[in-house]
């Protein structure tokens, strides 16, 4: 993908991106949990199996969930590159097919990384579609992206609820 059509490369790296905001939220949930455990008062415990089981709920909820929104970031991720890669090859033989009556290539090779130009006679309207082609493929892939993250920021958001509920022992 990056060597025959190197614009795409920057529509490509969106779900890594996305899959490395889910290690964030579980780092986000370990920094709030290691902040609600309490040390001995006295020799005197004040840190609750009530507590503890919260902050054991807290993590797997968050962690459960970010591991299902990563495998579906992950299958979109992958099969979004595969079509976005294929869209490109098909538009980049559409500009280089001759049109009826011409000898040769359809202007695509006059420099342009993406296949087609100015150049010649056939470039210009496979330029147009090709162009909108991979963005409605784009959008698609990015909405779809969107939904899975909020599977994962749904579980951080129950995290921080749960992680909150404290009981301490003397009380």
């Amino acid at each position: 993908m990056g060597v025959n059509h190197p614009r795409g490369i920057v529509k490509n790296l969106v779900a890594i991106i996305m899959a490395g905001v889910l290690g964030i939220y579980g780092l986000i949930v370990s920094i709030i949990i290691a902040g609600g455990v309490t040390n001995p008062d006295n020799g005197a415990n004040t840190y609750s199996q009530y507590t503890g089981w919260a902050h054991v709920c807290a993590g797997l909820c968050c962690g459960l969930s970010c591991l299902a929104a990563g495998g579906t970031i992950g299958l979109i991720g992958e099969m979004g590159v595969m079509a976005t890669g294929f869209r490109a090859e098909i538009n980049h033989a559409k500009g280089n097919r001759p049109l009826p009556g011409q000898v040769g290539g359809g202007g695509a090779d006059d420099g342009d990384e993406m296949g087609g130009g100015g150049g010649g006679g056939g470039g210009g309207a496979a330029d147009e579609s090709s162009g909108a082609d991979e963005n409605k493929l784009f959008v698609g892939m990015l909405i779809m992206l969107i939904f899975s993250e909020a599977l994962a920021l749904y579980g951080l958001i129950v995290a921080l609820i749960v992680s909150q509920s404290q009981y301490k022992c003397g009380e």
